[in-house]
């Protein structure tokens, strides 16, 4: 009989595995999964994957799991089988024809059962930078492998260089000195500029009175070679005080390009609301770049006033989370690849994107305490001016600080082809009112969902799908136990699943997505009093059919209105003039739309049309194309040259305002226009 293909998510979900598995085999949180059959031997693949998972970030190789296309069979193996492949694993591994390095000790392998069989789990830990590249056979060359999201891939020779290269037992990369530069190279204006900033962070240092060529030496921007005494200025003082020309001359630094973008229109046209980057109008080196864009940084965290020891303190731990976020993305930047330094700046994150690779595991990384730095004598400088953190501490700091503010976490990723480390820093809390308010109007009554898995809907509603992996970073939570709640949500028909397997992505259900309000709270009961609302006179002589079903609408929410708040009169003994008035004002309201689109012109002033516009959205939440068929206009003209700017202004308000094109997106006149209209 043909065993039935099992996948995995019906079990709980690939991390199953991991439940299996105790914590003190698996202690990590960043760890990813590779299943191989072993039911014709030792898999031919399984050091391919050794050599990515140990230049890329760690993992778990299962062997006795079959997997095609996300569905998963468990062969299992016999303890014949697992007795030879252990003994297989352990004379090649440390057999240097096979592979470089063996990173394993007894405690990283382990036999664990499920569904009755048998599996062999071997634990691949990320390769200190000193044993990288860890690769197949004794050339690294052409046999090196990394960790993408389609599996494993073979490196480029310019990725392996890069690896050998920060595999030198000390990092001094910034170090180099530059043949034929001089301090001519350098900016006199920076320099000067650094002494200040030197002197104001630490008066009476014996390094500021010597002279400029003593203290670059000092700092590391200057030395002499003693076995050749040729003399210069390294790569670390030309990318902190060089000009423009020299920094990007061909013998230097040409594709050097430093650039900070700012984000901040509603406009989707609007590309940038500002920008800074190597546009011939300034000497770009480091220090001026940090000097230009941190202000700009800056000058979005609220700066709470306070006092310490009679002296005002501007700082929050925000702001050193921010700083130390940006000089890092600097100082730990791979200066020979040819990517951009990317600051973003957007109304809900900071986003800071530098060339290269993480020197250190993501463990490592969160955990703190452990430094690698790839340019230390940028990071000398930036420390001497107190612009960055002592060795090792710098994560600590921006998480800490970061949540300090009860923003959510800050996550690291990592991209392959080409090198990148990408740190987002994000500027609003795990579960934002707007966004409480926008998931009652989806699901109902939130009050039988766990704080953890309101976390997981929220980032779905704002990032439109979320993963285990994404949540790892939000929630304190073993892997196993969020896909557990994540398969739980959608067994109770609130989340679906996509890709089944290694990428499994989760979407709120379309069919939640779109509901209305109305229709997202029915069960709860509401009571109007006579358990109906008045029907309104839908035969109103009008030049549109859409203003008379838009009218009807208003009427039928504002006769809810008016039905609640001859209850509460009754209720309260406030008589009925409260409910009279609210009746004139729905007759008026009715009135002056059916007038105003009626009599609608072809041509108007845009001003004018935005005073129709926040009469019609005065009391309810209108759609885009609504008001264009209201109006006469097409969707663009009214998506692309309207609405911007009057949600820019503060006269229109969104009614999903964290969901970017939301099926369901509708508009409303702000309580400050609508009380002058």
């Amino acid at each position: 009989m043909k065993e039935k293909q099992l996948n995995l998510f019906e079990l709980g979900g690939e991390y199953d595995i991991y439940s299996l598995i105790n914590d003190e085999f698996l202690p990590e949180e960043y760890h990813e999964i590779e299943y191989k059959s072993g039911k014709d031997g030792f898999p031919k693949e399984f050091w391919k994957t050794y050599s990515a998972f140990a230049n890329t970030n760690s993992g778990i190789i299962v062997i006795g799991v079959k997997e095609k296309r996300g569905v998963f069979s468990i062969e299992g193996l016999t303890d014949e089988q697992i007795s030879k492949y252990k003994k297989h694993f352990w004379d090649n591994c440390n057999n240097p024809n096979t592979v470089s390095v063996n990173l394993l000790s007894n405690e990283d392998i382990k036999v664990v059962e499920i569904k009755s069989k048998k599996l062999l789990a071997i634990r691949v830990p990320f390769a200190h930078r000193t044993q990288k590249p860890v690769f197949l056979t004794r050339n690294p060359l052409g046999n090196t492998y990394k960790r993408n999201h389609e599996g494993d891939y073979r490196c480029t020779d310019d990725e392996v260089k890069r690896m050998l290269a920060d595999a030198v037992a000390e990092l001094k990369r910034d170090n180099l000195l530059l043949e034929n530069f001089t301090i001519e190279d350098l900016d006199p204006v920076s320099i000067r500029q650094f002494r200040q900033l030197f002197s104001s962070t630490k008066p009476g240092h014996a390094w500021l009175s010597l002279e400029d060529k003593e203290l670059l030496k000092k700092i590391g921007a200057y030395r002499i070679n003693r076995k050749t005494k040729q003399e210069g200025i390294t790569l670390a003082g030309l990318l902190m005080f060089g000009k423009e020309d020299s920094i990007r001359e061909q013998e230097a630094l040409p594709d050097y390009f430093p650039d900070f973008r700012e984000r901040l229109s509603m406009d989707e046209k609007v590309r940038w609301t500002d920008r800074i980057y190597p546009d011939g109008t300034w000497e770009c080196n480091l220090l001026q770049f940090y000097l230009k864009v941190w202000p700009k940084l800056s000058s979005t965290l609220p700066k709470p006033f306070h006092l310490e020891k009679d002296e005002r303190i501007d700082e929050t731990p925000a702001h050193v989370a921010l700083r130390e976020a940006f000089v890092n993305s600097l100082v730990h930047t791979d200066y020979s690849l040819s990517g951009n330094i990317i600051i973003e700046l957007d109304t809900e994150k900071f986003v800071f994107s530098n060339p290269g690779t993480l020197l250190v595991s993501l463990e490592q990384y969160y955990a703190g305490g452990v430094s690698e730095c790839r340019n230390p004598a940028l990071q000398k400088m930036f420390m001497l001016i107190g612009r960055a953190e002592k060795a090792g501490s710098g994560a600590d700091k921006i998480i800490s600080g970061w949540q300090a503010s009860h923003w959510r976490r800050p996550y690291l990723e990592i991209e392959n082809q080409p090198d990148r480390v990408k740190l987002t820093l994000p500027m609003f809390n795990v579960l934002p009112e707007q966004v409480h308010n926008e998931l009652n109007t989806i699901f109902g009554d939130l009050s039988h969902f766990t704080p953890e898995e309101l976390v997981a809907l929220s980032f779905s509603l704002i990032e439109g799908s979320t993963s285990n992996h994404r949540l790892q970073y939000a929630l304190n939570m073993h892997s196993s136990d969020i896909t557990k709640m994540l398969k739980k949500i959608c067994v109770d028909g609130y989340l679906e699943a996509e890709n089944y397997g290694r990428w499994t992505t989760y979407k709120i259900k379309p069919k939640l997505a779109s509901l209305d309000t109305n229709l997202a709270t029915s069960g709860r009961k509401v009571d109007t009093s006579g358990g109906k609302v008045a029907s309104f006179d839908r035969k109103v002589d009008t030049s549109s059919s859409k203003v008379a079903s838009l009218r009807d609408r208003n009427l039928a929410t504002s006769g809810r209105k008016v039905a609640t708040s001859k209850k509460r009169a009754d209720n309260q003994g406030d008589g009925g003039e409260k409910v009279a008035t609210s009746e004139r004002k729905v007759a008026t309201l009715q009135d002056s739309k059916v007038a105003t689109l009626a009599e609608l012109p072809q041509r108007m002033s845009v001003k004018k049309m935005e005073n129709i516009i926040m009469r019609i959205c005065k009391d309810n939440y209108v759609k885009k194309e609504e008001l264009a068929e209201l109006l006469n206009r097409s969707e663009n003209y009214i998506r692309n040259k309207i609405l911007p700017r009057m949600l820019k202004d503060g006269k229109l308000e969104k009614k999903y305002p964290f969901t970017l094109n939301h099926p369901e997106q509708a508009y409303k006149t702000t309580e400050e226009y609508a009380e002058k209209l």
